[in-house]
């Protein structure tokens, strides 16, 4: 490397890469000095702490399209100004997002809630309502952190997932299989941990639950509910659906799956079969609670190993909102507001509108908050790597080149300026062949912000 720091720096920069969005100097300054334990406690306390910044971001309207439902017209000229307000409403909902995941003081909380929202993945396009996003976000964020199995059994029951996965749908004359099976496939067990059989009891068991027309309350319409036996994963019972989110998110195979994906999401990629899996999976399956698991975690030594140091490359989503925080940017890569400043502190003060510039890039990056492309969320590593998101990756890293206050920057020395930004950017460094390119344009401040970001050093989470 061209430039070097202290093992404890590294190690605390890494953790508060994967446990959030990265740091700034400032921050990773104390958390050197408070240590890597206590650091780790902070951040879990940030699961259920107030989170001033955050909700300093303020939330906009999303109450006009949910009050004209658009089963409720047939007039196309209606249906498209509806469908006009729902698509503005989800713009504006994604844009205060990300400002929030930028400008939060619990960034945990924001990383976790970003990290079963591609779990338990639902999609604007259709659900349609982007209040229902918001409230399905909101419920990640506020119970994110604790029993894995209330966390699913409130997914379950949540109007973007049954509205995406067709549970409200269900009856005992046409059982619906989506969620059913989904939810063994992707959120609980994985494939292979369960039978067709199993698919088609709990859709049985799933029948009955719908939404409220116009206001999306869940609903219980046992005339509508199969009464039957059922036989799920080899338990027999008169099973309902609550009965085998129970049931599913106990079952040993389970408890791997979660700790496994986890672990991949936090460290580096691992299977269920992992031995980091199986050692984990025990502590967790006394009582299925996700800060401890994550406690457990961190403080693995394996968490801060080599392996995991290199083992993730960032999604386009940290790696965009990181840049932002490390230097000082809003979701539409403008200088953001002083910590004193009224402007930055106000609930009251006005939301902005429309898609965000940092958006705009998203969309070219493929991965559009509250809009993941299918029911099993986003993919790691090498799906980010190819031709196309790496010219979008330089493209927008010099978009923020442009906007970034380059003041500290050029004060220095050209020969200081690349070590300078990896400080600022809280990595480790640079290595031979990048700090060779980087030096080579460090007269030219927008270049060299545009590289570094672009760079294996920085696109590594």
């Amino acid at each position: 490397m061209a430039q070097t720091t202290d093992p404890a720096r590294s190690d605390l920069a890494h953790l508060l890469r994967r446990a959030g969005f990265g740091a700034r100097p400032d921050e990773l300054d104390a958390a050197v000095q408070a240590g890597y334990e206590s650091t780790v406690e902070t951040l879990l306390a940030g699961l259920t702490a107030p989170d001033p910044a955050g909700d300093a971001v303020a939330l906009p309207d999303l109450t006009n399209a949910v009050a004209a439902p658009g089963s409720a017209t047939s007039d196309v000229s209606a249906r498209r100004a509806r469908q006009m307000v729902e698509n503005q409403q989800y713009l504006n909902l994604q844009r205060w997002w990300l400002d929030r995941m930028i400008a939060t003081s619990t960034p945990l909380r924001e990383k976790l809630t970003l990290l079963w929202h591609g779990h338990f993945a639902t999609a604007f396009q259709k659900v349609r309502y982007a209040s229902l996003m918001y409230n399905q976000n909101q419920l990640l964020r506020t119970m994110g952190g604790g029993s894995f199995e209330t966390l699913t059994q409130a997914v379950a029951k949540d109007p973007a997932m049954m509205i995406w996965l067709d549970t409200q749908t269900d009856s005992a004359a046409d059982p619906n299989e989506n969620f059913a099976r989904e939810l063994m496939e992707l959120f609980t067990l994985g494939i292979g941990n369960y039978s067709e059989n199993d698919v088609q009891a709990s859709a049985r068991a799933f029948t009955g639950w719908g939404l409220t027309p116009g206001t999306f309350q869940f609903v219980l319409r046992p005339r509508r509910h199969d009464n039957g036996s059922k036989t799920f994963l080899g338990q027999t019972g008169n099973f309902d659906g609550t009965d085998i989110v129970h049931i599913v998110t106990h079952e040993p195979a389970g408890t791997k799956w979660v700790v496994a994906g986890l672990w991949s999401h936090l460290a580096y990629p691992v299977a269920p079969t992992d031995p980091i899996v199986g050692s984990l999976a025990t502590a967790y399956a006394k009582d299925l609670d996700v800060t401890s698991l994550l406690r457990a975690i961190f403080l693995h030594p394996a968490f801060t190993s080599t392996t995991a140091k290199q083992g993730l490359v960032k999604q386009p989503i940290e790696w965009l909102v990181g840049a932002a925080r490390a230097l000082g940017l809003n979701a539409d890569l403008q200088a953001t507001a002083p910590a004193t400043s009224p402007a930055a502190t106000s609930p009251a003060a006005a939301p902005r509108t429309g898609r965000s510039l940092m958006g705009e890039f998203l969309t070219l990056l493929a991965q559009e908050p509250f809009n993941p492309p299918n029911v099993g969320g986003w993919d790691q590593n090498g799906y980010w790597l190819n031709t196309a998101t790496s010219l979008a990756r330089l493209q927008a890293g010099l978009t923020i080149g442009e906007h970034v206050d380059a003041t500290s920057l050029t004060a220095l020395p050209v020969s200081q300026r690349a070590s300078a930004l990896a400080t600022q950017l809280s990595i480790d460094g640079w290595g031979t062949t990048t700090a060779s390119a980087l030096n080579h344009v460090a007269a030219h401040p927008v270049v060299l912000v545009g590289l570094a970001l672009s760079a294996p050093e920085y696109v590594l989470n």
